[in-house]
């Protein structure tokens, strides 16, 4: 059985399956071995027959052509019937020889020539292909340059619009408030009317009037309260929260007119006017020159520090495009100040590399400081000018010249 086995190189599953794991690994290991001994036998065969061959081919041999005479057959160049002379033999074997190497010396020098035009045109497409990326790479730098333009002008256009927004609901919000008080002073004037009537005790009179002041000083309060929440609302976009102020607590009752419009102070503490120093903007120019004088002259506004010589920074009230004319040949840095019509404060405006900026300065306190950015406060405005000299917002460097509107001179002539 197991000479069987090893012959045919099979053993049926059946019976593989009755052995145990000894018989199956001596099985195996025989199985092995015959196989081991008919590669050797194959290797030997094989080599046998190699050297055999070589043996053969060793045995080289050479058998000499005769002729009808029994003599090795000779055959002489040219002698033969039909012959070709031998110099014309040796003519044609030249000239083949020469054509041969003249069709080598052709392939060399096409190889060559070969070479020559693949590098020109390798070298010429890298030209190519370098030209091809120069130009794609700066038409997209100038695609996305003009896409960051593109991107800038509709933000400050958004911003624009927002800020336009913010300052009609201010104004809308201010002439619904402005109604509603003057609603609220015209009642609290026939109040006070009917009771000047009535009272007679000295008194009762001074009492009145203490309250009257009490009344006033709460309104200012408000107002003032008021006009900060809405600039601080305009520069923040928080408009719609500011209009809820509008809705907390009762209206603060104000006393009876005092005296009519004729000074900006009494502007201020006149209880029937429809205008207590609006919030977001000053009514007319006359408003604006009227509270410099009252209010801003005695604080040397405008003014060198420690000094009565005016800023050179300073130019009064003048209008934004008359501002940009000014600093339109100024050097980047160059800044000058002017009195807001916008608000009860001025305006910065800045020269930068390619356009200008403009700052608003609130002054309707008892302090300067730059609306919603920085919560500095100053004594004066040269304080202010003064420290951002130096400071964090913007950098002053120099004025922007002796062409300056003296607000002063306006101001006395009213």
């Amino acid at each position: 059985m197991m000479q069987q086995i090893l012959r045919d190189m099979y053993i049926d599953p059946d019976l593989l399956a009755e052995l145990n794991e000894e018989q199956k690994h001596i099985l195996f290991y025989k199985i092995r071995q015959e196989q081991v001994r008919r590669w050797d036998e194959r290797e030997n065969q094989e080599n046998q027959e190699n050297q055999d061959q070589e043996k053969k081919g060793s045995r080289r041999s050479i058998q000499w052509l005769q002729g009808c005479d029994g003599d090795v057959w000779v055959w002489v160049m040219g002698d033969a019937p039909g012959d070709k002379p031998y110099e014309d033999i040796i003519k044609e074997l030249m000239g083949e020889k020469a054509r041969r190497q003249a069709q080598q010396e052709a392939k060399e020098l096409w190889r060559t020539k070969e070479a020559e035009i693949e590098e020109k045109f390798r070298d010429a497409m890298a030209k190519e292909k370098a030209r091809f990326v120069a130009g794609k790479w700066k038409e997209e730098t100038e695609d996305r340059k003009a896409a960051k333009q593109e991107e800038e002008h509709i933000q400050e256009k958004r911003e624009e619009e927002e800020r336009q927004q913010g300052e009609e609901e201010i104004k809308r919000a201010e002439e619904k408030r402005a109604r509603e008080l003057y609603i609220s002073l015209e009642q609290e004037q026939r109040r006070s009317e009917k009771d000047d009537k009535e009272w007679e005790d000295p008194m009762q009179m001074r009492r009145s009037k203490m309250a009257d002041q009490e009344m006033q000083r709460k309104a200012r309060r408000a107002r003032d309260e008021y006009k900060r929440q809405s600039l601080r609302a305009i520069e923040k976009g928080r408009v719609a929260g500011l209009s809820g102020l509008f809705q907390q607590g009762p209206v603060v009752g104000i006393g009876p007119t005092v005296a009519p419009f004729r000074r900006y102070s009494d502007v201020l503490e006149s209880s029937s006017s429809t205008t207590h120093r609006p919030a977001p903007r000053p009514s007319s120019r006359e408003c604006v020159l009227l509270w410099f004088k009252e209010e801003q002259t005695p604080k040397q506004a405008g003014y060198e520090r420690n000094s009565t010589t005016i800023a050179p920074w300073f130019h009064g009230l003048i209008s934004r495009q008359e501002s940009e004319t000014l600093l339109m040949n100024a050097a980047e840095g160059s800044f000058l100040v002017r009195v807001s019509d916008r608000i009860w404060g001025y305006t910065l405006s800045y020269r930068t590399a390619d356009s200008f900026k403009h700052f608003l300065i609130d002054a309707s306190g008892d302090y300067y400081s730059f609306l919603g950015v920085d919560q500095n406060r100053h004594a004066t405005l040269a304080d202010l000018i003064d420290f951002h000299k130096v400071g964090r917002y913007v950098s002053i460097e120099t004025p922007c010249g002796n062409q300056i509107i003296w607000l002063l001179s306006n101001s006395t002539s009213k």
